[in-house]
């Protein structure tokens, strides 16, 4: 075989390691589509008088309600591969499944390009409980 028709190894990714990186990429489409929701007209005109869309009013409890929703994926990066593996699979299992109903909740939004990514954001929490519930057992 010449260099350029060898096979690349392959290496196995630890289930931690895959549901850590499912939550960053969560985030990081949150993030993502919070900042192009702000391109659009009207919408830094109703966050400058405290308006959250669907929300209402950005009132104290609103906004505390809405930290905790964000906080939540963040601190599971950590706790993915942190924890040990049968409290990480099952409360990977437990946030998963609530976020893929969040997401499903949010999915209404008015934009296109908002449905699109809500849709990658299910994707990405049902690839969470998959992953989860597939967590491989020890041999023996």
């Amino acid at each position: 075989m010449t260099e350029g028709t060898r096979l690349l190894k392959d290496f196995c990714v630890a289930t931690p390691v895959k549901l850590a990186l499912l939550w960053a990429s969560l985030m990081s489409l949150y993030i993502y589509n919070d900042y192009f929701s702000m391109y659009m007209p009207g919408a830094i005109h109703a966050m400058s008088h405290g308006r959250m869309g669907p929300l209402g009013s950005a009132t104290p409890p609103v906004m505390v309600a809405v930290a905790i929703l964000l906080a939540i994926p963040a601190v599971m990066i950590f706790l993915s591969a942190a924890l040990p593996p049968v409290w990480s699979k099952w409360l990977n299992v437990l946030v998963g499944a609530i976020y893929t109903i969040v997401e499903v909740l949010t999915f209404a939004g008015p934009q296109l390009f908002y449905r699109i990514v809500v849709a990658i954001e299910i994707l990405i929490t049902l690839s969470v409980v998959f992953y989860a519930l597939r967590w491989p057992r020890e041999a023996g």
